[in-house]
Order: structure tokens, then sequence, then C-alpha cells
């Protein structure tokens, strides 16, 4: 899918704004260019950064109520996907977004960004375990294993939530392998991206 294609998507199925178009072109600029001298995304995918970073992540907005003045978590975020993405989208002053991210580099980098673009996003530092996570939705992009994942959400987010997961075409298999005890209900949901990927929405009982 071209760059354009996947701008029209943006625009014309997610309601991007033109303006978050421009923010999402100078981010996608300034991803590829620090990327240059730190590895924030794999070299192989940036000829497609569009479809494979931009979209992949663009794409929760669907799943996210942004009227509701609550937040999303963005665990182990690297380079801001998805939670930059979702932070341009964001038109709600009383949405919060927070990006949890342990490397000091890629803190650096998504800080910059923030200023550069104005993008209203909560920065946060060291690893996700040492705080306290209060959001409603918790969100993850290659993070971990989707038992391992689950049990993380259960031990630091403080208050029930809605965990949306972006897997590969291992998705359905990892749930089948999941503890019986944990207590959830989940959805399946397609991916915009890729016939083989899924989107895994769970609703987190505390």
């Amino acid at each position: 899918m071209t760059e354009k294609e996947v701008q029209n998507i943006l625009l014309n199925k997610l309601q991007f704004t033109q303006d978050a178009i421009y923010k999402l072109d100078v981010y996608c600029k300034e991803v590829i260019e620090y990327n240059k001298k730190f590895n924030l995304i794999s070299k192989s995918t940036i000829p497609n950064i569009w479809n494979r970073h931009v979209l992949d992540s663009a794409q929760l907005v669907k799943f996210i109520d942004f009227d509701d003045n609550l937040s999303v978590s963005d665990l182990g975020t690297g380079a801001g996907f998805p939670g930059i993405v979702l932070a341009i989208f964001n038109r709600n002053p009383k949405f919060h977004v927070k990006l949890y991210e342990k490397s000091r580099v890629k803190t650096k980098f998504l800080t910059s960004v923030c200023d550069k673009l104005n993008i209203k996003a909560d920065i946060h530092e060291n690893d996700y375990r040492s705080h306290n996570i209060d959001s409603y939705y918790v969100v993850s992009r290659a993070f971990k294993k989707l038992e391992e994942h689950i049990r993380i959400s259960r031990e630091i987010v403080k208050v029930s939530h809605k965990l949306i997961i972006l897997k590969g075409k291992n998705a359905e298999e990892e749930i089948k392998q999941l503890n019986n005890n944990f207590n959830y209900s989940y959805s399946l949901e397609k991916s915009m991206t890729s016939p083989d990927s899924k989107i895994i929405i769970l609703s987190i009982k505390k």
C-alpha cells in the first residue's frame, strides 16, 4: 500500500484530520532520520513505514472512545507506535495519551518529536513495572507473549481496563493457550494492514 493510499484511508475511514496527516508525515521523516543513528524500527520496514507502522497503529482508533475523558497507556512504545499516532489523532484535551518506554535513547526521541509537533503525550521513562498505571485503555505492539502481557497488565494496571494488542498470525493460537484462571473476555478483530495479523481486545476485570 502506497503512502498516498494509506493517507486516504486515514482521512476517509479513520477520520484523521489534514493537520494530523501533516504531523504524521513529519513524524515519519523524524523516525527515518533518527533511525540512521539509533535503532528505532527495523531498517527493512522503512520503505513501507506508512502501512507497516502508521496504519497498523492508526487502526486502533476504531476501538478507543476519545470522547470519554479517560486515558490510553502504550506499554513499550519504542519509537511511538502506536502511542504517538494515537496522540496525533486525539482532539480531546481531557483525554490523555501516556507513553511508557525504558530506553533513554527512545524517550529522548519521543520528547523531541512531541516538542517539535506540539503533540500532547505524557512520556514515562524507566521500566513500565515501576509505574502504577490507571488507564482504561492499554495498548501495545510487538511487546510480549499474550499470556505474559495479560499477567503484566493485571499486575501494574490498577483498574479494570481494556487491553488492545496488535498481534501476528499466531494470535488465535496464543488465545487458546491462555491460563483459564485469568478473569477476562475477548474479541478478535481483523487487521487493516495484513490478512495474517489480528487485533486482540481483552476486557480485564480487577
